[in-house]
């Protein structure tokens, strides 16, 4: 029972909180945001989907299952640690790269990136399991 306006402003909105899901979760190593503020933000934008559309819309939407995301989560944020200790140092250490060809001159990635969308996969997944849950209680 929602109305036109709500179904054609989230049409609008939703890209635009997933775009903005990704730029806090890149911008979140040097600056305020990451993982969990892009976990947050990416699950407000399915939860608008939710009181738009229905769940029905939202899962198919999200294309996959919210507890697979957790577990994808929780993979890549260990995998991330793991990458440290195949180098001989302690669990969870940042592991560095710079990428000499990337447009706007060189850049540096690292594991802490691979950590942030771990955790961006497993707060997506946890929120998205509860917002479902309850949209199907009523």
């Amino acid at each position: 029972m929602s109305s036109l306006i709500l179904r054609t402003a989230t049409r609008f909105v939703f890209p635009l909180l997933l775009l903005f899901s990704v730029f806090l979760l890149v911008r979140g190593h040097n600056e305020p945001g990451g993982g969990f503020a892009g976990g947050l933000v990416a699950s407000a934008a399915f939860s608008l989907v939710v009181i738009a559309y229905g769940t029905d819309v939202a899962r198919k939407s999200l294309r996959a299952r919210p507890v697979s995301l957790i577990g994808a989560g929780l993979l890549v944020a260990a995998g991330s640690g793991l990458w440290a200790l195949l180098r001989g140092e302690p669990f969870l250490t940042g592991q560095w790269t710079t990428i000499e060809r990337f447009p706007g001159g060189p850049a540096d990635l690292g594991t802490p990136l691979l950590f942030d969308i771990g955790v961006l996969l497993t707060v997506l997944g946890v929120v998205l399991n509860i917002v479902f849950s309850f949209a199907e209680e009523e």
